[in-house]
């Protein structure tokens, strides 16, 4: 179902579309996508959220061959993706936007990001980091490198979709003053 609810632009008050829609994604649950685009400003939101009842999670899933390539990953604008065997870890920011892609999506946003870093940056030590991660990326989709996709998301609006993902509860802990 696709719902379209006019409303003010939040960064220039220009008049905008917010789009409400729900998929079904076999074998898991329903899952409502927002989003907007202002035409006036640029501004751009997107978000997904499980229509279900959601404790904070950890989704974990081995990438051991090029078929895994085609799981299904569904991160919401809160969630805090990792590949531990990369050294990557991809944190929300203010501009965060939520996404259903797959596991090559995922590999393709780090791949675009260390692309980037290369165009920009004169550090040495920076390049030859995003050259490396660049070539395991590819390792990995050649099914030569395996690593582990994980999402730790603390509104629980994220998922795997396959049988082989392992999902546990998140223990949120807060960050304590030390004079308390």
């Amino acid at each position: 179902m696709r719902t379209v609810v006019p409303g003010p632009c939040p960064a220039c008050n220009a008049e905008i579309e917010y789009i409400y829609q729900t998929e079904d994604i076999p074998y898991f649950s329903g899952i409502l996508i927002i989003s907007a685009t202002c035409r006036s400003c640029g501004y751009r939101f997107v978000d997904t959220q499980l229509l279900k009842n959601a404790e904070p999670s950890r989704w974990q899933i081995p990438v051991t061959s090029p078929d895994d390539l085609n799981i299904r990953v569904i991160r919401s604008m809160n969630g805090i993706i990792t590949i531990p065997e990369l050294g990557v870890r991809v944190d929300p920011g203010p501009a965060c936007e939520g996404f259903v892609s797959n596991v090559e999506g995922v590999l393709n946003r780090v791949d675009g990001v260390a692309e980037s870093l290369l165009k920009w940056t004169d550090d040495e030590e920076e390049r030859k980091n995003a050259l490396i991660i660049r070539e395991k990326l590819q390792e990995i989709k050649e099914g030569r490198l395996q690593v582990t996709l994980i999402i730790d998301d603390p509104t629980g609006n994220s998922a795997i979709i396959a049988d082989k993902a392992t999902i546990t509860p998140l223990t949120i802990v807060e960050e304590c003053d030390e004079e308390q």
